[in-house]
């Protein structure tokens, strides 16, 4: 079954949809394609039909071997070496990215998104010279930092002439959502005619029918069947052939023609197999030390089995895994063993380490010091699985104990890394039963507490975080710190969700730990700062955080490149009503993650900025902001808890989506233990309930605050929408115990922000002239913020309060003026309040004439507004993991739709409300 130039025999609606493939990808349109079947089913002979169609179009190939699974970038760096000359034409950071990931420089290593969208970037610059199709054969076996990268890129194609089909036994779960086509048996009737022309003449038709039964359609098994079966049984009349599932019929036919041949071909065949590169003179080299000599490749080209020339091919990858899997051990060990010898240790120091990893029976430490620093190299490149495969094997040939737990510790800590928590979880269990001192096995018990929080984000992480704190006091003061307030952290996080150490508990126990020689350092602030409020204490702890934000802006300011605690910082200023912090470290956070590369913690920085942006009510902007987090979950491959865009849809009045959003993940927050995520789901459905009215709606939202002890962030906005809720609903000591309640807090902040609201919650539970004095109070304090939401929410109470007590004229001027306020922001639900309260005394509200957007797309609105902030297309496609060429084809639609001509009219257009991030796939 050869790809050729004709449809392939009961191919037609595969052949069909890679013709359009190509057809797309020659007019400019990118598109990415997933084969799935079992071997044999004919996918590398749809890729060599793909190959031989692809006319105008350049054609890249890689494939996956499953000896090569370890070796980081190998595969993707096989379908790159055509383009590396253009490397120079990418952005610097994917550049380097790039670079360091091939080994061509020295660097950091690379985050793994910004690999994926260098390689994007380098995919869309070849396909803008020539039409470009790749095809990855044999993903299941492909390293994985190749895999994440190319699935990275397959999501992200658009406006590039760019083809990926891929090829596959089975699922790849990072590349779930990339549309797959089934690779399935061949009807029977098209079956019987690809068999035919495998038969050696006439055949029992009884026998026809049994291989075809047998053969399930498979192809290759139709191709096999007839050779491995001998004139007896091809004649029929004495029993038919035992049945047997196709794969592993297919591989059995291919290591009985493999045993008929000469030892020295078996022997050279083997060398092959066990050569993932093909790489025609280190066979050569490797057999000629197994005493195989140039004559041994005749009889293996004769059976039809493999071709020799400038590189070693195989007729199929089944061939190579039949002949590889039909050896002994003892003799793939003398292969691996030849290999390594002929592998030049200077050039390719990791495979060789490899072949000699695979070449050893039993311990052997100078191998596993080989593959230790072949981690060590991995790690340098950004390749953490292949560290971790590394260095679990070298655990595997360690005799020393205490050698082999720190190296199983090692390995655990870089499959942790890699993303691979079980695996992780594995290594620390083999660390954990060796011989470990006590600084170790704290040290485990760090990592293990990082596992879990990493898996189920709240529920157990505290406690054992905690426990990990208490043992490192003895041995790392400043470990011991950062642990705690890891744990702080975490347990902030789950909230009553978690399951052991509640925060006064770990909280108490932070105010315990040992302090660290010197001056404090920003974080020492925020565990003293965060320990001392959580346990109650609330002006002394609200002054030490007071003190810890200064110093992190004071960082920030500097310049400091540090990450690590600077979601932390920002996310504790909102506890302290505290915007200005807020903003200034959410932004430094959001810049040096974007400089750094480092993608994976992104999305939270990008959360923060949205919720920032919503806060201060600027709607359009964290609406533009909110679709990069959409954006960043499909380049990733997973889903993510979508906070701003719950923060953002309620302050919009959005209630379906809002609702809608809350449903689909409410269990997956619960389920992970993220109290802190479910105190803003219960703030969203509360402000949504204030804003439309619906004021008993409000109250049941607002039962947790009644529930939870502590309350950060939202969950302090949550008490402010209670007074609002039990107020307007009837329930006036419900309202004041939850003032009395809140105002403990807005109190100790004593900024403008915090005084603001709680005079405006003040005015909903008093009455007179004592109620509007407060009303009065809270404009004037956020008349002096730029909270402008919670500013026309005073406006509206104000207007409110005013038209109960007959004083029309006025009300009118207050309400008129929230509405307008709502209306420029986007604030539609309350708007709507407000209009409903302005309609009975006959008068409408004003309507804004806005130039709209509403044309354009969400993909579109993101990049029009990144325009407008200045940046350029190699800067936006950086942004939204978009090639360059993309964000032009997208651009030039907004042209068209807005009636501009050029970058510079765009900026000075006038712009309405952002209509939200679209939910679907950006288009």
């Amino acid at each position: 079954m050869d790809g050729g130039d004709q449809v392939l025999l009961g191919r037609h609606r595969e052949c069909a949809t890679l013709d359009r493939l190509v057809g797309a990808v020659r007019a400019g349109q990118g598109r990415a394609l997933l084969l799935v079947g079992e071997p044999g089913a004919g996918k590398t002979a749809l890729l060599r039909y793909t190959a031989a169609h692809a006319a105008e179009c350049r054609v890249l190939r890689t494939a996956g071997v499953e000896a090569e699974m370890e070796l980081p970038f190998a595969g993707l760096h096989q379908l790159c070496v055509p383009l590396l000359d253009r490397l120079d034409r990418l952005p610097v950071p994917q550049r380097q990215a790039l670079s360091t990931a091939f080994g061509l420089t020295a660097g950091p290593a690379p985050d793994r998104l910004l690999v994926g969208l260098a390689v994007l970037g380098l995919l869309a610059d070849a396909g803008a010279e020539h039409p470009l199709v790749c095809l990855v054969d044999d993903l299941q076996w492909l390293d994985h930092a190749s895999t994440q990268a190319l699935a990275i890129a397959a999501r992200r194609l658009f406006a590039e002439s760019v083809g990926l089909v891929f090829a596959t036994r089975e699922q790849v779960p990072v590349l779930i959502g990339v549309t797959e086509l089934p690779v399935l048996g061949l009807p029977a009737g098209d079956a019987r005619a690809l068999l035919r022309t495998a038969l050696p003449g006439p055949v029992d038709e009884r026998v026809t029918e049994q291989m075809v039964a047998d053969a399930g359609g498979n192809p290759l098994a139709l191709l096999e069947l007839p050779r491995s079966l001998s004139p007896s049984e091809l004649a029929g009349g004495f029993g038919l052939p035992a049945t047997r599932d196709s794969p592993g019929r297919i591989e059995a036919s291919f290591q009985e023609r493999v045993a008929r041949l000469p030892e020295a071909s078996r022997w050279l065949l083997l060398v092959a197999a066990a050569d993932p590169l093909g790489d025609a003179v280190l066979v050569w080299s490797a057999a000629e030390r197994l005493g195989v000599g140039v004559d041994a490749a005749a009889p293996a080209v004769a059976a039809g089995l493999v071709d020799f020339g400038a590189r070693v091919g195989f007729r199929h990858p089944l061939v190579r895994s039949a002949v590889y899997d039909g050896a002994t051990a003892e003799q793939r060990q003398r292969v691996h063993r030849a290999l390594a010898e002929c592998t030049n240790p200077e050039s390719d120091p990791d495979r060789r380490a490899w072949h000699r990893a695979r070449a050893v029976a039993g311990p052997d430490e100078d191998v596993a010091a080989e593959l230790t620093r072949s981690a060590t190299r991995a790690q340098a490149r950004g390749g953490l699985p292949a560290a971790a495969a590394f260095l679990a094997r070298a655990v595997e040939l360690t005799r020393d104990p205490v050698i082999r737990a720190e190296r199983a510790l090692a390995a655990a800590r870089a499959a942790f890394d890699a993303g691979a928590p079980e695996l992780s979880l594995g290594l620390l269990s083999v660390a954990q039963a060796g011989r470990f001192d006590d600084l170790r096995h704290a040290q485990a018990n760090l990592l293990r507490a990082e596992v879990a929080f990493a898996v189920s984000r709240g529920a157990e992480a505290p406690m054992l975080l905690l426990k990990a704190a208490q043992q490192l006091e003895s041995f790392d003061t400043r470990l011991a710190r950062d642990t705690y307030l890891q744990a702080l952290s975490a347990a902030r996080f789950a909230l009553h969700l978690a399951v052991g150490g509640s925060v006064v508990e770990v909280a108490e126990a932070a105010l315990r730990a040992p302090t660290h020689p010197g001056p404090p350092t920003p974080a020492d602030l925020l565990l003293d700062g965060l320990a001392a409020r959580d346990t109650g204490e609330l002006a002394a702890g609200s002054h030490l955080m007071k003190r810890a934000l200064r110093a992190f802006c004071d960082e920030a300011d500097a310049g400091v490149d540090e990450l690590r605690w600077l979601w932390l910082a920002g996310t504790t200023a909102p506890d302290l009503w505290d915007y200005r912090s807020w903003e200034r470290l959410a932004t430094h956070h959001l810049d040096r993650a974007r400089a750094a590369g480092a993608l994976t913690t992104l999305p939270l920085a990008v959360t923060s900025r949205v919720a920032v942006h919503v806060v201060l009510g600027e709607l359009a902007e964290a609406a533009a902001l909110a679709g990069e987090i959409d954006v960043l979950a499909e380049a990733i491959g997973v889903g993510l808890a979508p906070y701003g865009a719950v923060m953002l849809a309620a302050w919009q009045g959005r209630a379906g989506e809002t609702s809608a959003m809350i449903a689909a993940t409410r269990g997956e927050v619960l389920a992970r233990g993220e109290g802190a995520g479910a105190q803003i789901y219960a703030w969203a459905e509360a402000l949504l309930g204030n804003s439309t009215g619906r004021y008993a709606d409000a109250v049941a939202a607002t039962d947790l605050a009644e529930r939870e002890q502590l309350l950060v962030g939202a969950g302090l906005w949550l008490l402010a929408e209670r007074v609002e809720a039990t107020a307007r609903n009837g329930q006036p000591e419900e309202a004041a115990q939850a003032f009395r309640r809140l105002s403990a807090h807005t109190t100790v902040s004593g900024t403008e922000w915090a005084l603001g609201i709680e005079a405006r919650c003040r005015a909903l539970v008093t009455e007179g002239s004592v109620a509007e004095d407060n009303y009065r109070e809270a404009i004037q304090r956020l008349g002096r913020t730029r909270v402008r939401g919670e500013l026309a929410r005073a406006h509206l109470l104000y207007g409110e309060w005013l038209r109960r007590n007959r004083r029309r004229r006025a009300a009118r001027e207050q309400l008129r003026t929230a509405h307008d306020l709502f209306t420029e922001m986007g604030m539609n639900a309350f708007a709507r309040r407000a209009e409903r309260e302005l309609r009975p005394g006959g008068e409408l509200p004003r309507r804004h004439a806005a130039e709209g957007s509403s044309e354009l797309t969400a993909q579109e609105v993101q990049i029009a507004w990144l325009v407008r902030e200045g940046l350029s297309n190699a800067e936006i496609g950086t942004r939204l993991f978009l090639s360059p060429r993309t964000v032009e084809w997208h651009l030039g639609k907004v042209f068209g739709k807005l009636g501009v001509s050029s970058r510079k009219q765009l900026r000075t257009r006038a712009w309405p409300a952002h209509p939200g991030p679209d939910r679907g796939r950006p288009g």
